[in-house]
């Protein structure tokens, strides 16, 4: 048996509603969010879960709670699997950004793997603190099943660097929407993506709903 990584974006917030930057921004999840945390908990609290790795913010620990309610499971925070730090662009749209920082928005969209946001991180520095929690689990747990509940960037980031994709490409190669799911599994040739943006186990009015 070989170890398996199953990562969760966090469910629906205010800001992933409406597309506007949030990554230190620690708003709760909308209703909706919390019937999507739900969801997952009643598909998947009968995986033989090894342990749960969350980022410590309020949107990542809600997805979380219920599958750890009904696992007895506790979560275990990781500062490391927090969100991009948009810098000035927190809590701003895109077309706000264009207006007021357009040479640091045209820089991020040609290349975010090196310029940020405005004051904000790069997608290398975003990698290099979160695959350090990734390289933890590794070395804790060589099989079994993990569950990530991190958030969009973040997870975009990571799987890039697992397949091999450039991170500059991060936004142009894998959509993420609300508490999608994604799952790698990890064998003797590497990590293997079996699964990608999977939302298949909420309601169809939730998957239905406005996202960015």
């Amino acid at each position: 048996m070989s170890l398996t990584l199953y990562f969760l974006r966090h469910g629906e917030t205010n800001y992933s509603r409406t597309g506007s930057y949030c990554g230190v921004l620690d708003p709760e999840l909308t209703p909706e969010g919390k019937e999507m945390a739900q969801a997952f908990a009643n598909k998947y609290k009968s995986v033989p879960w090894s342990a749960i790795y969350v980022s410590p913010m309020k949107r990542t620990i809600a997805t979380a709670q219920p599958l750890c309610e009904a696992t007895g499971i506790e979560m275990q925070l990781r500062d490391g699997l927090k969100e991009m730090n948009f810098g000035q662009w927190e809590s701003k749209t895109p077309e706000w950004v264009r207006q007021h920082y357009l040479d640091d928005y045209i820089n991020w969209m040609t290349e975010p793997a090196w310029n940020p946001p405005t004051e904000g991180e790069t997608a290398v520095e975003v990698a290099s603190r979160a695959l350090l929690v990734i390289s933890e689990i590794e070395a804790k747990y060589t099989n079994g099943h993990v569950l990530v509940v991190s958030h969009k960037t973040t997870i975009r980031i990571v799987l890039c660097n697992l397949l091999g994709i450039d991170l500059g490409r991060y936004r142009d190669r894998i959509a993420m929407p609300a508490a999608t799911l994604s799952v790698v599994s990890f064998d003797v040739h590497g990590p293997l993506l079996v699964r990608l943006g999977d939302r298949s186990y909420m309601s169809e009015e939730l998957q239905s709903r406005p996202e960015s």
